[in-house]
């Protein structure tokens, strides 16, 4: 009496392992036909730009600098502008119909710090702490992280600098009406608010490509502060008449210059007005952003 056999699997074509066998590199059954029932629990998605929106949400809601840097922010614009709205109003300043908005530029000028150091250590910090590599790990589509990263922090910085503003220029309209302050047309609204919350939220998203570009905190914050400052300092030691013209160029064009003129204190008469600014800050940042999105692509992480 023969002994029964048990069911033999059917043969592999050459080079293959047999339908549920083990592979001789991986001692478990392989599977297909040895787990005909078996589903994934885990779900398997095709990535979108809105995944890398998500991630980099998380990211900069979830680390303490952007809580310090936009506090500070929030703290020097709403401070500084009620600070100087009280001494003025202590001191019984005749504005002569100057525009009661017109005081916020003090506050926001310093504040201005804080977007920029924020904006720099959304990318860079990612350098120095090796989390871009698990970054591009999980996204390795690297235009892809680098736009969700502007467009994240540009809306944070948009409507936090919106909100700080829009509060202080109430406070001031209220507190300074016995100063002969001016009452605020809506263009001079729109400008003092919205045109300066939008140019702010620029300059932290430029300040955010120089820190993808030099992938180094201190070095990116060094270099945008300095970007800032140093066109208005330089200026003022140019006493020679043979550099007028160009002591006048670097007045009107800096950085604290174009704030100002969202509260018509521009400091010159030829250089950026109404809403030149916030133009000269948009087509500035398109191209840093674009040389980033270029040097990205072609550099190791």
């Amino acid at each position: 009496m023969s002994t029964p056999q048990p069911p033999t699997q059917p043969a592999a074509p050459a080079g293959e392992a047999a339908p549920g066998a083990a592979h001789p590199a991986f001692p478990y059954p392989a599977p297909g036909p040895a787990y005909p029932g078996y589903t994934s629990p885990i779900p398997v998605v095709r990535t979108h730009f809105g995944h890398a929106l998500a991630s980099e949400w998380t990211k900069i809601k979830s680390v303490r600098s952007t809580m310090w840097t936009l506090g500070v922010f929030v703290l020097l614009v709403v401070g500084v502008g009620l600070l100087t709205g009280l001494v003025v109003t202590g001191t019984e300043s005749d504005l002569s119909g100057e525009s009661a908005l017109s005081l916020g530029f003090f506050g926001l000028l310093l504040g201005s710090m804080c977007v920029i150091t924020l904006g720099v250590l959304t990318t860079a910090s990612e350098y120095g702490t090796g989390m871009i590599r698990t970054t591009m790990v999980a996204c390795p589509s690297r235009g892809r992280v680098l736009l969700a990263k502007a467009l994240v922090f540009f809306l944070v910085a948009f409507a936090v600098t919106l909100l700080s503003t829009t509060v202080v220029a109430f406070l001031h309209v209220a507190m300074l009406k016995g100063n002969n302050a001016g009452d605020p047309t809506g263009n001079e609204w729109l400008k003092a608010t919205l045109g300066i919350s939008l140019y702010i939220a620029l300059l932290g998203t430029l300040s955010l490509a120089v820190g993808s570009v030099v992938r180094h905190s201190a070095g990116a914050i060094t270099l945008m502060i300095g970007a800032v400052l140093a066109p208005l300092v330089v200026a003022m030691f140019m006493f020679s008449s043979s550099l007028e013209d160009v002591r006048t160029v670097l007045f009107e064009y800096s950085i604290p210059n174009q704030l100002s003129v969202f509260y018509a204190n521009s400091l010159g008469t030829s250089g950026p007005s109404g809403w030149d600014p916030l133009w000269i800050m948009t087509g500035l940042t398109a191209v840093v952003l674009g040389g980033a999105f270029v040097l990205l692509g072609r550099r190791d992480v």
